[in-house]
């Protein structure tokens, strides 16, 4: 049996900005965008004659204040490479909140990271997330969550990659994902029995925000906690469809504070307005509430 820690941390990503980490110009806009979180990729986005400059761009970055308050994930290339191995050296001394692993298939992908970070005395909120973007990556995605919950394995999310999986599968870009949902749920079904963070793929035609907002849509539906964006006109669709709604979050308060009566600290159902509410959804109200409070928070900040 799976030992899960009560002590799960809350944290937003409705958007997580993906950035090459070759192009300045992006690089320093990104503290004015209401993003959740930005990707800064060295891998896929940057061609191979330019990995090093990028991996320059990202330390000049992280020499001054990145983002207050939301997420850095740094994607690196294949640990086998040796773009990798210097991208890993890069993001050790940048310090992100995050280090986002290119196809992961298997669990050594991730132990093998963990372990490096660990010889490396990384602090431990730096964490591991994990692109699933191959049939391999799919198939073995419990056993790579699994991983989550062995020592110092740091692994905190994981990150559908669509583009990857339809050019290995031959599945054509249809509307509505049809034939790739079934594995999209794999990934989901796998993050949330290892109580990992999964967030969906990008959604390649950034002029389109109707069919952006549709797989916004369709992603919410099935369970994703947010999704990767690859242009800032996305952003403020993300954060409606992902983001906490405002009857969900009054309604989660009320919850908290009918279980919170005296008459009722013993009880494990009460009667709510006409509907029986168990005490197993006082959790839930407590995460979709510190959510909210703090996306409010954050905005406040900037306004």
């Amino acid at each position: 049996m799976v030992n899960f820690s009560e002590n799960i941390s809350v944290r937003p990503r409705r958007s997580l900005l993906s950035v090459p980490a070759i192009n300045v110009r992006a690089l320093e806009k990104i503290r004015e965008l209401d993003c959740d979180g930005v990707i800064l990729d060295l891998e896929d986005s940057v061609a191979p004659d330019m990995k090093g400059k990028a991996r320059e761009n990202l330390e000049k970055l992280f020499s001054g204040p990145v983002l207050d308050g939301r997420e850095t994930v740094i994607r690196i290339n294949p640990l086998s490479t040796p773009d990798g191995k210097a991208d890993l050296r890069l993001a050790l001394s940048c310090h992100p909140d995050a280090i986002l692993l290119p196809k992961v298939e298997q669990p050594s992908d991730i132990h093998e990271v963990a372990d490096l970070l660990a010889e490396a005395d990384a602090p431990e909120h730096l964490k591991i997330w994990a692109m699933i973007e191959t049939p391999l990556g799919v198939l073995n995605a419990a056993s790579i969550a699994d991983a989550a919950h062995t020592p110092n394995a740091r692994l905190a999310a994981f990150v559908i990659g669509l583009n990857d999986l339809r050019k290995e599968t031959r599945v054509p870009r249809l509307p509505g994902r049809t034939y790739l949902v079934p594995w999209m749920m794999q990934v989901v079904l796998a993050a949330r029995a290892y109580r990992l963070d999964v967030i969906d793929s990008v959604s390649n035609d950034f002029r389109d925000i109707e069919a952006f907002e549709a797989e916004c849509e369709q992603g919410r539906a099935m369970g994703f906690d947010g999704k990767m964006l690859i242009h800032p006109a996305q952003i403020e669709a993300a954060n409606g469809h992902f983001g906490p709604d405002e009857a969900a979050v009054a309604e989660a308060r009320e919850i908290i504070a009918a279980f919170a009566k005296p008459e009722s600290v013993e009880l494990n159902v009460i009667n709510m307005n006409g509907r029986m509410i168990e005490r197993l959804h006082v959790g839930q109200a407590e995460r979709l509430v510190a959510m909210a409070d703090i996306i409010a928070q954050r905005k406040a900040k900037t306004t």
